[in-house]
Protein backbone atom coordinates (compact mmCIF):
# COMPACT_ATOMS: atom_id res chain seq x y z
CA UNK A 1 0.00 0.00 0.00
CA UNK A 2 0.97 3.27 -0.94
CA UNK A 3 0.74 4.55 2.60
CA UNK A 4 2.04 1.86 4.02
CA UNK A 5 4.23 3.11 7.00
CA UNK A 6 6.94 0.66 8.37
CA UNK A 7 6.33 -0.13 12.11
CA UNK A 8 8.55 -1.38 14.87
CA UNK A 9 7.07 -2.74 18.16
CA UNK A 10 9.27 -3.50 20.94
CA UNK A 11 7.62 -5.82 23.59
CA UNK A 12 5.12 -8.62 22.61
CA UNK A 13 2.96 -8.84 25.89
CA UNK A 14 -0.78 -7.87 25.50
CA UNK A 15 -0.29 -3.91 24.33
CA UNK A 16 2.43 -4.84 22.40
CA UNK A 17 1.39 -8.13 20.70
CA UNK A 18 -2.26 -6.73 19.84
CA UNK A 19 -0.64 -3.68 18.18
CA UNK A 20 1.81 -5.04 16.12
CA UNK A 21 -0.61 -7.56 14.50
CA UNK A 22 -3.48 -4.54 14.09
CA UNK A 23 -0.85 -2.60 12.40
CA UNK A 24 -0.18 -5.30 9.88
CA UNK A 25 -4.25 -5.80 9.60
CA UNK A 26 -4.89 -2.13 8.61
CA UNK A 27 -1.64 -2.23 5.98
CA UNK A 28 1.32 -1.66 7.46
CA UNK A 29 4.87 -3.55 7.74
CA UNK A 30 5.46 -4.40 11.37
CA UNK A 31 8.49 -5.77 12.79
CA UNK A 32 7.65 -7.02 16.61
CA UNK A 33 10.61 -7.60 18.70
CA UNK A 34 11.11 -9.32 22.40
CA UNK A 35 13.99 -10.49 24.45
CA UNK A 36 12.22 -13.48 25.20
CA UNK A 37 13.82 -16.56 23.09
CA UNK A 38 10.88 -18.83 23.53
CA UNK A 39 8.44 -16.05 23.32
CA UNK A 40 10.14 -15.27 19.73
CA UNK A 41 10.13 -18.92 18.42
CA UNK A 42 6.84 -19.19 19.64
CA UNK A 43 5.00 -16.07 17.90
CA UNK A 44 7.31 -17.36 14.68
CA UNK A 45 5.91 -21.02 14.92
CA UNK A 46 2.26 -19.51 14.94
CA UNK A 47 1.88 -20.05 18.62
CA UNK A 48 0.06 -17.36 20.67
CA UNK A 49 1.12 -17.10 24.26
CA UNK A 50 -2.01 -15.17 25.48
CA UNK A 51 -5.31 -15.66 25.69
CA UNK A 52 -7.33 -13.03 23.23
CA UNK A 53 -10.30 -13.48 21.63
CA UNK A 54 -9.25 -13.53 17.21
CA UNK A 55 -5.76 -13.33 17.90
CA UNK A 56 -4.60 -16.21 17.06
CA UNK A 57 -6.88 -15.65 13.40
CA UNK A 58 -5.52 -12.45 13.14
CA UNK A 59 -1.42 -13.60 13.76
CA UNK A 60 -2.23 -16.52 11.04
CA UNK A 61 -3.34 -14.22 8.59
CA UNK A 62 -0.47 -11.61 9.00
CA UNK A 63 2.26 -13.94 10.24
CA UNK A 64 5.89 -13.01 7.43
CA UNK A 65 3.39 -11.39 5.99
CA UNK A 66 3.06 -7.96 7.28
CA UNK A 67 4.10 -8.52 10.53
CA UNK A 68 7.55 -10.38 11.74
CA UNK A 69 9.01 -11.41 15.01
CA UNK A 70 12.60 -11.35 15.66
CA UNK A 71 14.94 -10.71 18.98
CA UNK A 72 17.37 -8.32 16.97
CA UNK A 73 16.22 -4.59 18.57
CA UNK A 74 18.44 -2.68 16.24
CA UNK A 75 17.23 -4.44 13.11
CA UNK A 76 13.86 -3.36 13.92
CA UNK A 77 14.74 0.16 14.66
CA UNK A 78 16.75 0.44 11.12
CA UNK A 79 14.24 -0.89 9.06
CA UNK A 80 11.50 1.11 10.50
CA UNK A 81 10.14 4.84 10.79
CA UNK A 82 7.86 4.32 13.97
CA UNK A 83 9.14 3.01 16.89
CA UNK A 84 6.40 1.85 19.49
CA UNK A 85 7.85 0.99 23.11
CA UNK A 86 5.21 -1.52 24.48
CA UNK A 87 7.34 -2.95 27.45
CA UNK A 88 6.24 -3.55 30.75
CA UNK A 89 6.00 -0.55 33.72
CA UNK A 90 5.31 -2.55 37.06
CA UNK A 91 4.53 -0.72 39.77
CA UNK A 92 7.27 0.03 42.35
CA UNK A 93 6.98 -0.18 46.01
CA UNK A 94 5.91 3.50 46.56
CA UNK A 95 3.15 2.92 43.69
CA UNK A 96 4.79 5.00 41.38
CA UNK A 97 5.56 2.92 37.89
CA UNK A 98 8.95 1.72 37.36
CA UNK A 99 10.37 2.72 34.09
CA UNK A 100 13.47 0.92 34.09
CA UNK A 101 12.37 -1.25 31.09
CA UNK A 102 11.55 1.70 28.75
CA UNK A 103 14.82 3.24 30.10
CA UNK A 104 17.13 0.15 29.04
CA UNK A 105 14.89 -0.23 25.30
CA UNK A 106 15.59 3.72 25.08
CA UNK A 107 19.19 3.52 25.43
CA UNK A 108 19.43 0.55 22.93
CA UNK A 109 17.27 2.46 20.00
CA UNK A 110 19.80 4.99 20.69
CA UNK A 111 22.53 3.06 19.67
CA UNK A 112 20.86 1.42 16.75
CA UNK A 113 19.52 5.06 15.24
CA UNK A 114 20.16 5.13 11.42
CA UNK A 115 17.79 8.15 10.22
CA UNK A 116 14.99 10.10 12.08
CA UNK A 117 12.57 7.96 13.64
CA UNK A 118 9.17 8.65 15.66
CA UNK A 119 9.74 7.22 19.32
CA UNK A 120 6.18 6.24 20.55
CA UNK A 121 5.57 5.86 24.11
CA UNK A 122 2.73 2.81 24.04
CA UNK A 123 3.19 1.30 27.92
CA UNK A 124 0.93 3.19 30.27
CA UNK A 125 3.48 5.91 31.89
CA UNK A 126 3.77 9.05 33.76
CA UNK A 127 3.21 12.69 32.89
CA UNK A 128 6.58 14.00 31.64
CA UNK A 129 7.87 10.77 30.67
CA UNK A 130 8.34 11.88 26.92
CA UNK A 131 11.09 14.51 27.68
CA UNK A 132 12.78 11.54 30.00
CA UNK A 133 12.67 9.90 26.94
CA UNK A 134 13.84 12.64 24.87
CA UNK A 135 16.96 13.06 27.10
CA UNK A 136 17.94 9.89 27.54
CA UNK A 137 18.18 9.89 23.75
CA UNK A 138 20.41 13.05 23.79
CA UNK A 139 22.99 11.64 26.55
CA UNK A 140 23.63 8.84 24.50
CA UNK A 141 24.61 11.23 21.64
CA UNK A 142 21.89 11.16 19.59
CA UNK A 143 21.19 14.85 17.42
CA UNK A 144 17.97 16.37 18.55
CA UNK A 145 16.70 16.37 14.61
CA UNK A 146 16.93 12.47 14.56
CA UNK A 147 13.87 11.67 16.41
CA UNK A 148 10.85 12.77 18.39
CA UNK A 149 8.55 11.41 21.43
CA UNK A 150 5.25 11.20 21.18
CA UNK A 151 2.59 9.86 23.47
CA UNK A 152 0.03 7.42 21.92
CA UNK A 153 -1.88 5.45 24.95
CA UNK A 154 -3.76 2.70 24.61
CA UNK A 155 -7.29 1.58 25.73
CA UNK A 156 -7.59 -2.08 25.22
CA UNK A 157 -9.42 -4.39 27.22
CA UNK A 158 -8.09 -7.75 27.75
CA UNK A 159 -10.60 -10.18 25.67
CA UNK A 160 -11.79 -7.66 23.35
CA UNK A 161 -8.18 -6.14 22.80
CA UNK A 162 -8.72 -6.66 18.65
CA UNK A 163 -11.90 -5.33 18.02
CA UNK A 164 -11.05 -2.20 20.77
CA UNK A 165 -7.40 -1.94 18.56
CA UNK A 166 -9.47 -1.62 15.45
CA UNK A 167 -13.16 0.06 16.26
CA UNK A 168 -11.58 2.37 18.93
CA UNK A 169 -13.36 5.43 21.18
CA UNK A 170 -10.72 7.43 19.90
CA UNK A 171 -7.44 7.40 19.12
CA UNK A 172 -4.76 9.93 21.55
CA UNK A 173 -1.68 11.16 20.01
CA UNK A 174 0.21 13.74 22.16
CA UNK A 175 3.03 15.20 20.02
CA UNK A 176 4.88 18.09 20.59
CA UNK A 177 5.55 19.14 16.77
CA UNK A 178 3.95 18.77 13.69
CA UNK A 179 6.07 15.98 11.88
CA UNK A 180 5.56 13.18 14.49
CA UNK A 181 2.18 13.96 14.66
CA UNK A 182 1.62 13.86 10.88
CA UNK A 183 3.51 10.18 10.89
CA UNK A 184 1.04 8.77 13.35
CA UNK A 185 -1.97 10.42 11.41
CA UNK A 186 -0.54 8.54 8.29
CA UNK A 187 -0.46 5.32 10.65
CA UNK A 188 -3.85 6.10 11.79
CA UNK A 189 -5.39 7.32 8.56
CA UNK A 190 -7.61 3.70 7.67
CA UNK A 191 -9.37 3.88 10.80
CA UNK A 192 -9.34 7.67 11.30
CA UNK A 193 -11.06 8.57 7.51
CA UNK A 194 -13.15 4.62 7.79
CA UNK A 195 -10.88 3.20 4.67
CA UNK A 196 -10.10 0.04 6.77
CA UNK A 197 -13.99 -0.67 7.03
CA UNK A 198 -14.81 -1.18 3.37
CA UNK A 199 -12.13 -3.38 3.20
CA UNK A 200 -13.05 -6.58 1.94
CA UNK A 201 -9.96 -8.76 3.20
CA UNK A 202 -10.34 -7.73 6.62
CA UNK A 203 -10.54 -10.21 8.97
CA UNK A 204 -14.20 -12.08 9.40
CA UNK A 205 -16.24 -10.40 12.38
CA UNK A 206 -14.48 -7.29 12.62
CA UNK A 207 -16.29 -5.82 9.54
CA UNK A 208 -19.55 -3.88 10.88
CA UNK A 209 -21.33 -0.56 10.71
CA UNK A 210 -18.46 1.25 12.39
CA UNK A 211 -17.88 5.44 12.45
CA UNK A 212 -14.84 6.57 11.62
CA UNK A 213 -12.52 6.97 15.13
CA UNK A 214 -11.89 10.61 16.04
CA UNK A 215 -8.23 11.01 16.14
CA UNK A 216 -7.05 13.78 18.95
CA UNK A 217 -3.75 15.38 18.84
CA UNK A 218 -2.60 16.82 22.21
CA UNK A 219 0.58 17.54 23.89
CA UNK A 220 2.76 14.63 25.12
CA UNK A 221 2.00 15.81 28.47
CA UNK A 222 -1.30 16.08 27.61
CA UNK A 223 -2.02 12.22 26.36
CA UNK A 224 0.56 10.83 29.00
CA UNK A 225 -2.53 12.61 31.51
CA UNK A 226 -5.11 11.27 29.73
CA UNK A 227 -4.41 7.42 29.98
CA UNK A 228 -3.99 7.61 33.62
CA UNK A 229 -6.84 9.92 34.14
CA UNK A 230 -9.16 7.70 32.13
CA UNK A 231 -8.65 4.55 34.13
CA UNK A 232 -8.35 6.60 37.20
CA UNK A 233 -11.99 7.38 36.72
CA UNK A 234 -13.41 3.97 35.49
CA UNK A 235 -12.37 2.67 38.82
CA UNK A 236 -13.73 5.30 40.06
CA UNK A 237 -17.34 4.11 38.79
CA UNK A 238 -16.22 0.54 39.96
CA UNK A 239 -15.70 1.79 43.58
CA UNK A 240 -18.83 3.84 43.24
CA UNK A 241 -21.11 0.99 42.39
CA UNK A 242 -19.70 -1.27 44.70
CA UNK A 243 -20.04 1.16 47.69
CA UNK A 244 -23.73 1.53 46.60
CA UNK A 245 -24.38 -1.83 46.22
CA UNK A 246 -23.45 -2.26 50.22
CA UNK A 247 -25.63 0.12 51.24
CA UNK A 248 -28.64 -1.28 48.70
CA UNK A 249 -27.82 -4.57 50.32
CA UNK A 250 -28.51 -3.62 53.90
CA UNK A 251 -31.90 -1.68 52.63
CA UNK A 252 -32.75 -4.75 50.65
CA UNK A 253 -32.80 -2.41 47.41
CA UNK A 254 -31.41 -3.73 44.01
CA UNK A 255 -28.50 -2.81 43.00
CA UNK A 256 -29.23 -3.86 39.12
CA UNK A 257 -32.06 -1.85 39.47
CA UNK A 258 -30.17 1.18 41.29
CA UNK A 259 -27.28 0.96 38.08
CA UNK A 260 -29.70 0.71 35.46
CA UNK A 261 -31.63 3.89 36.73
CA UNK A 262 -28.34 5.51 37.06
CA UNK A 263 -26.82 4.94 33.36
CA UNK A 264 -30.02 5.48 31.58
CA UNK A 265 -28.84 9.30 32.27
CA UNK A 266 -26.83 10.21 29.58
CA UNK A 267 -24.19 12.47 32.02
CA UNK A 268 -23.79 9.10 33.47
CA UNK A 269 -23.82 5.77 31.37
CA UNK A 270 -24.36 2.65 31.96
CA UNK A 271 -21.02 1.11 31.35
CA UNK A 272 -19.09 -0.16 34.58
CA UNK A 273 -21.58 0.27 36.53
CA UNK A 274 -21.39 -3.24 37.51
CA UNK A 275 -21.36 -4.41 41.55
CA UNK A 276 -18.82 -6.72 42.20
CA UNK A 277 -15.69 -7.98 43.43
CA UNK A 278 -13.52 -4.90 42.29
CA UNK A 279 -11.64 -4.11 39.90
CA UNK A 280 -8.07 -6.33 39.20
CA UNK A 281 -6.16 -6.81 36.18
CA UNK A 282 -2.86 -4.94 35.44
CA UNK A 283 -4.31 -1.76 34.34
CA UNK A 284 -6.51 0.10 37.20
CA UNK A 285 -4.81 -1.53 40.44
CA UNK A 286 -1.25 -0.10 38.94
CA UNK A 287 -2.73 2.97 36.91
CA UNK A 288 -4.68 4.24 39.98
CA UNK A 289 -1.54 3.99 41.90
CA UNK A 290 0.65 5.53 39.92
CA UNK A 291 -1.85 8.74 38.99
CA UNK A 292 -1.92 9.22 42.59
CA UNK A 293 1.36 9.25 43.15
CA UNK A 294 2.33 11.57 40.18
CA UNK A 295 -0.35 13.85 42.14
CA UNK A 296 1.91 13.54 44.95
CA UNK A 297 4.83 14.56 43.20
CA UNK A 298 3.49 17.92 42.06
CA UNK A 299 2.18 18.81 45.28
CA UNK A 300 -1.23 17.68 44.79
CA UNK A 301 -3.10 15.48 47.15
CA UNK A 302 -5.20 13.58 45.23
CA UNK A 303 -7.15 11.79 48.17
CA UNK A 304 -10.14 10.40 46.19
CA UNK A 305 -7.58 7.98 44.71
CA UNK A 306 -6.97 6.78 47.65
CA UNK A 307 -10.48 5.83 48.56
CA UNK A 308 -11.10 4.43 45.76
CA UNK A 309 -8.60 2.21 45.88
CA UNK A 310 -9.75 1.41 49.58
CA UNK A 311 -13.20 0.50 48.62
CA UNK A 312 -11.83 -1.55 46.19
CA UNK A 313 -9.62 -3.67 48.40
CA UNK A 314 -12.59 -3.73 50.87
CA UNK A 315 -15.16 -5.29 48.23
CA UNK A 316 -13.19 -8.61 48.91
CA UNK A 317 -13.26 -8.87 52.49
CA UNK A 318 -17.45 -7.87 52.54
CA UNK A 319 -17.47 -11.18 49.97
CA UNK A 320 -15.12 -13.06 52.59
CA UNK A 321 -17.78 -12.15 54.71
CA UNK A 322 -20.38 -13.04 52.73
CA UNK A 323 -19.55 -16.46 52.36
CA UNK A 324 -18.64 -17.02 56.19
CA UNK A 325 -22.07 -15.91 57.17
CA UNK A 326 -23.60 -18.33 54.78
CA UNK A 327 -21.72 -21.39 56.22
CA UNK A 328 -21.33 -20.22 59.82
CA UNK A 329 -17.96 -21.62 59.49
CA UNK A 330 -15.16 -22.32 57.01
CA UNK A 331 -12.69 -25.11 58.43
CA UNK A 332 -13.09 -28.51 57.09
CA UNK A 333 -15.67 -26.93 54.26
CA UNK A 334 -15.69 -27.86 50.18
CA UNK A 335 -16.08 -24.95 48.45
CA UNK A 336 -16.34 -24.60 44.32
CA UNK A 337 -14.55 -21.69 43.26
CA UNK A 338 -15.39 -20.77 39.57
CA UNK A 339 -13.08 -17.81 38.27
CA UNK A 340 -9.58 -17.33 38.94
CA UNK A 341 -8.27 -14.32 35.78
CA UNK A 342 -8.98 -11.25 37.03
CA UNK A 343 -12.28 -10.70 34.67
CA UNK A 344 -14.05 -13.17 31.84
CA UNK A 345 -12.50 -13.73 28.56
CA UNK A 346 -8.95 -13.54 29.32
CA UNK A 347 -6.23 -15.75 31.35
CA UNK A 348 -5.20 -12.82 33.29
CA UNK A 349 -4.61 -13.63 36.93
CA UNK A 350 -2.74 -10.28 37.80
CA UNK A 351 -4.38 -8.17 40.70
CA UNK A 352 -7.47 -10.99 40.50
CA UNK A 353 -9.76 -10.40 43.34
CA UNK A 354 -10.65 -13.97 42.55
CA UNK A 355 -7.14 -15.29 43.56
CA UNK A 356 -7.10 -13.03 46.55
CA UNK A 357 -10.50 -14.47 47.66
CA UNK A 358 -9.31 -18.34 47.33
CA UNK A 359 -5.83 -17.37 49.59
CA UNK A 360 -8.04 -16.38 52.11
CA UNK A 361 -10.72 -19.07 52.35
CA UNK A 362 -7.65 -21.49 52.30
CA UNK A 363 -6.11 -19.20 55.49
CA UNK A 364 -9.80 -19.90 57.07
CA UNK A 365 -9.31 -23.63 56.56
CA UNK A 366 -11.33 -24.25 53.79
CA UNK A 367 -10.92 -26.65 50.93
CA UNK A 368 -11.04 -25.26 47.81
CA UNK A 369 -11.96 -26.51 44.29
CA UNK A 370 -11.05 -24.46 41.49
CA UNK A 371 -12.44 -23.97 37.66
CA UNK A 372 -11.38 -21.30 35.28
CA UNK A 373 -11.60 -22.09 31.30
CA UNK A 374 -8.32 -20.47 30.90
CA UNK A 375 -6.13 -19.38 33.75
CA UNK A 376 -5.71 -22.61 35.88
CA UNK A 377 -2.27 -23.35 34.71
CA UNK A 378 -1.10 -19.49 35.43
CA UNK A 379 -2.73 -19.35 38.92
CA UNK A 380 -1.25 -23.24 39.57
CA UNK A 381 2.21 -21.58 38.79
CA UNK A 382 1.45 -18.73 41.66
CA UNK A 383 -0.70 -20.41 44.19
CA UNK A 384 1.41 -22.21 47.18
CA UNK A 385 0.87 -26.17 46.37
CA UNK A 386 -1.71 -27.07 49.25
CA UNK A 387 -3.60 -29.80 50.15
CA UNK A 388 -6.41 -27.74 50.58
CA UNK A 389 -6.54 -26.73 47.42
CA UNK A 390 -7.62 -29.14 43.89
CA UNK A 391 -8.38 -28.05 40.27
CA UNK A 392 -10.84 -28.84 38.07
CA UNK A 393 -11.63 -30.20 34.80
CA UNK A 394 -15.47 -27.75 34.53
CA UNK A 395 -18.00 -26.26 36.74
CA UNK A 396 -19.51 -29.24 37.95
CA UNK A 397 -16.78 -31.19 38.99
CA UNK A 398 -15.52 -28.55 41.10
CA UNK A 399 -18.94 -28.29 42.66
CA UNK A 400 -19.46 -32.03 43.64
CA UNK A 401 -19.89 -32.55 47.12
CA UNK A 402 -19.23 -29.24 47.84
CA UNK A 403 -20.90 -27.35 50.79
CA UNK A 404 -21.36 -23.81 48.51
CA UNK A 405 -20.51 -22.90 45.10
CA UNK A 406 -18.83 -19.20 44.42
CA UNK A 407 -18.57 -17.31 41.26
CA UNK A 408 -15.70 -15.21 41.55
CA UNK A 409 -14.59 -14.11 37.69
CA UNK A 410 -17.61 -12.89 35.05
CA UNK A 411 -16.93 -15.73 32.44
CA UNK A 412 -20.13 -16.20 30.18
CA UNK A 413 -20.27 -19.94 30.77
CA UNK A 414 -20.75 -19.69 34.95
CA UNK A 415 -23.98 -17.99 33.65
CA UNK A 416 -25.40 -20.57 31.85
CA UNK A 417 -25.12 -23.62 34.17
CA UNK A 418 -27.34 -26.43 34.26
CA UNK A 419 -28.75 -25.44 37.30
CA UNK A 420 -30.76 -28.71 37.95
CA UNK A 421 -28.01 -30.66 37.12
CA UNK A 422 -26.08 -28.41 39.62
CA UNK A 423 -28.17 -28.72 42.80
CA UNK A 424 -27.66 -32.31 42.10
CA UNK A 425 -23.97 -32.25 42.26
CA UNK A 426 -23.87 -29.81 45.55
CA UNK A 427 -24.03 -31.05 48.74
CA UNK A 428 -25.69 -27.77 49.98
CA UNK A 429 -27.69 -25.88 47.16
CA UNK A 430 -26.08 -22.46 47.88
CA UNK A 431 -24.69 -20.28 45.45
CA UNK A 432 -22.69 -17.23 46.55
CA UNK A 433 -22.10 -14.91 43.67
CA UNK A 434 -19.68 -12.09 43.29
CA UNK A 435 -20.96 -10.94 39.44
CA UNK A 436 -24.40 -11.17 39.99
CA UNK A 437 -24.88 -13.47 36.80
CA UNK A 438 -28.28 -14.51 38.33
CA UNK A 439 -31.67 -13.61 38.69
CA UNK A 440 -32.13 -14.03 42.97
CA UNK A 441 -35.92 -15.56 41.99
CA UNK A 442 -34.82 -17.92 39.12
CA UNK A 443 -32.56 -19.50 41.83
CA UNK A 444 -35.02 -19.59 44.41
CA UNK A 445 -37.20 -21.77 42.05
CA UNK A 446 -34.72 -23.71 40.95
CA UNK A 447 -34.13 -24.66 44.99
CA UNK A 448 -30.97 -22.51 45.75
CA UNK A 449 -30.03 -20.39 47.99
CA UNK A 450 -27.98 -17.63 46.29
CA UNK A 451 -26.67 -14.71 47.54
CA UNK A 452 -24.71 -12.12 45.52
CA UNK A 453 -23.79 -8.57 45.62
CA UNK A 454 -26.14 -5.54 46.47
CA UNK A 455 -29.20 -7.63 46.50
CA UNK A 456 -31.44 -9.26 49.14
CA UNK A 457 -30.21 -12.86 49.84
CA UNK A 458 -32.84 -15.67 48.14
CA UNK A 459 -32.90 -18.17 50.28
CA UNK A 460 -35.09 -21.55 50.70
CA UNK A 461 -36.76 -22.39 53.51
CA UNK A 462 -34.61 -25.10 54.51
CA UNK A 463 -31.07 -23.40 54.67
CA UNK A 464 -32.69 -20.11 56.41
CA UNK A 465 -31.77 -16.60 55.99
CA UNK A 466 -27.74 -16.12 55.90
CA UNK A 467 -26.81 -14.23 59.25
CA UNK A 468 -24.62 -11.30 58.80
CA UNK A 469 -21.26 -11.75 60.39
CA UNK A 470 -17.97 -9.79 61.39
CA UNK A 471 -14.58 -10.14 59.60
CA UNK A 472 -12.21 -10.23 62.97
Amino acid sequence: MSDSVSICVIGSGYVGLVAAVCFAEIGHKVICVDNNEAKIKMLNEGGVPIYEQHLPDMLAKHLNRGVEFTSDLAYGVQNSDAIFIAVGTPQGSTGSADLSYVEAVVSEIAHAMNGYKVLVEKSTVPVYTNEWVSRCMLRHGVEPGEFDVVSNPEFLREGTAIGDFLHPDRIVVGANNDRSAELLRRIYAPLSNGSYYTREDALPGMLSEHNPATLLVTSAQSAEIIKHASNAFLALKISFINAVSNLAEVVDADIEDIAAGMGLDSRIGPKFLRAGLGYGGSCFPKDVAAFYWVAQQQGINFQLLEEVRKINANQQDIFFNKVRGALWTLRGKKLAALGLSFKGDTDDIRESPALDLVRKLIDAGANVSAYDPAAMEKAEAILPPSDQLSYAFNAYEAAEGADALLILTDWKEFGRLDLQRLHQMLKFPIVIDGRNLYKPAHMVEHGFTYLSVGRPAAYTAQQGKPRKLVVS
